[in-house]
């Protein structure tokens, strides 16, 4: 029987918001912060992305294809390498070029729409289908949702769209006693396959790999590979999904995480008769062993696999239900710029900004945030989209054939503030569990992060 591993990164950096007060609402427009987002993309790219795709290269080239991988690259985070650093396009291009790397589909924005929005979601996947299409030659078949959130009708959905297999959590709240090793269907439209992550041997590289409280620290690839071969001497598939960001970013070179990778392949090639497969080909060689029902949405993010790391408070649903409330006008006014700033406004980056889980994965959520508090991170997306609002309702008004209104609220009114004090009073009420630790700007979490984001 074939056994294979599945090695899938995420692309993605967030279009960040300049500090915008309510006082530019109605005089400034400009929303992003280019300083940052060019600085941090640079950053990025010098630690992670150009030294991992080549030394990817080398292994694809040294083990004549028998090593593979696969890729989405969000929309947004394409568009920041044209502009920023478009030589990482051009290495991924020349991973492309070796027949041994796919590109999936996924969400233009990184967003949310799968949740809230049929259209807006089918619209942003087609939208970066298209340009995958483009700048790498091959049109996508797989599909990985933003931070792998999946549910029966999500996944129905993306079978509609054309998909053949889509990537989600395993998370054990919807496996019981099934094992995430193995391919499974939609419940709704078997036609769609299901690979699931492993958690446990993912995470072991992507969160713990330098963590030297780790009880299995440090981890040698001999190590790492017996634990896969003692995995797949019962199960078909080991599923390894985590950010790129991993190498070189999360996990410093000097932790030897490249040297860990640069010995992986010929570790698991010699000592195992395992393949490395892309989802494509594991959709092929392996089949399903039953139909995975999901009623409600996961994903991989927290301890527990669903949505709460974005819509899990009042300020973050105020927020993420204001923004979509005007979909319907800004198709109406269709004007590339709103529709533009609609769509990075819906990148989850931003309501992520917003959770206020301090205790049981505040540190992690730290780590990915540049506001101090998730109150910051609201008030200064809702002064955004305030402005945004306003553009939306004179586009409307400066063209009399178009019906309807929307009503832009001031972030400084007693209603924005009252989601705040709901969720500080709901915070306050909670019982304590432990201060979390909060680490450094722009540092590595010194807490276990538990955690898929």
């Amino acid at each position: 029987m074939e056994k294979s591993i599945c090695f899938y990164f995420q692309v993605h950096q967030p279009d960040r918001l300049r500090l915008y007060r309510f006082f530019d609402i109605g005089r400034e427009s400009h929303y992003f912060d280019d300083f940052a987002n060019r600085t941090i993309l640079r950053r990025v790219a010098d630690r992670c992305y150009l030294p991992a795709n080549s030394l990817l290269g080398e292994l694809i080239k040294k083990y004549n294809g028998a090593f593979k991988v696969a890729f989405s690259i969000s929309g947004v985070a394409i568009e920041q390498f044209e502009k920023f650093a478009p030589e990482v396009i051009s290495s991924f291009q020349e991973l492309a070029k070796t027949g041994c790397v796919e590109f999936l589909a996924e969400t233009y924005s990184h967003s949310l729409a799968s949740l809230k929005s049929p259209t807006e979601f089918k619209e942003q996947v087609m939208i970066h289908s298209a340009k995958i299409e483009s700048l790498f030659g091959i049109k996508p078949t797989v599909f990985r949702n933003t931070e792998l959130i999946y549910s029966d009708l999500i996944g129905s959905m993306v079978s509609e769209m054309g998909f053949t297999a889509m990537l989600t959590e395993g998370a054990k709240h919807i496996l019981g006693w099934k094992s995430p090793n193995y391919l499974y269907t939609n419940a709704i439209n078997p036609r769609l396959k299901l690979l699931l992550k492993n958690f446990n041997l993912s995470d072991d590289i992507a969160f713990r790999f330098s963590n030297r409280s780790w009880s299995n620290w440090p981890l040698t690839t001999d190590k790492y590979v017996t634990w896969i071969s003692d995995t797949l001497a019962k199960d078909d598939i080991v599923n390894l999904f985590m950010d790129y960001e991993t190498f070189g970013e999360h996990q410093s070179a000097s932790s030897g995480i490249f040297e860990f990778m640069r010995h992986l392949p010929e570790a698991v090639l010699s000592r195992t008769n395992v393949t490395f497969d892309t989802p494509s080909q594991i959709c092929i060689k392996h089949q399903p062993v039953a139909p995975l029902h999901v009623p409600f949405p996961i994903s991989w993010a927290d301890e527990e696999r669903d949505t709460s790391a974005w819509l899990g408070n009042e300020l973050q649903n105020e927020a993420f239900n204001k923004l979509y409330s005007a979909e319907s006008d800004v198709r109406r006014v269709n004007d590339p710029k709103l529709l533009s700033d609609f769509r990075r406004l819906q990148e989850s980056d931003h309501f992520y900004y917003m959770c206020t889980k301090f205790f049981s994965d505040g540190a992690v959520h730290s780590y990915f945030n540049p506001y101090d508090t998730p109150y910051e991170a609201f008030i200064n997306y809702m002064n955004v989209l305030s402005d945004f609002l306003l553009r939306v309702e004179k586009a409307l008004a400066a063209a009399p054939e178009l019906s309807g209104t929307i009503i832009a609220e001031k972030s400084g009114s007693k209603k924005l503030a009252e989601p705040i004090k709901r969720e500080k009073a709901k915070i306050k009420s909670k019982p304590k569990a432990g201060k979390a630790l909060k680490p450094e700007k722009r540092t590595k979490p010194k807490t276990k992060p538990k955690t898929g984001k």
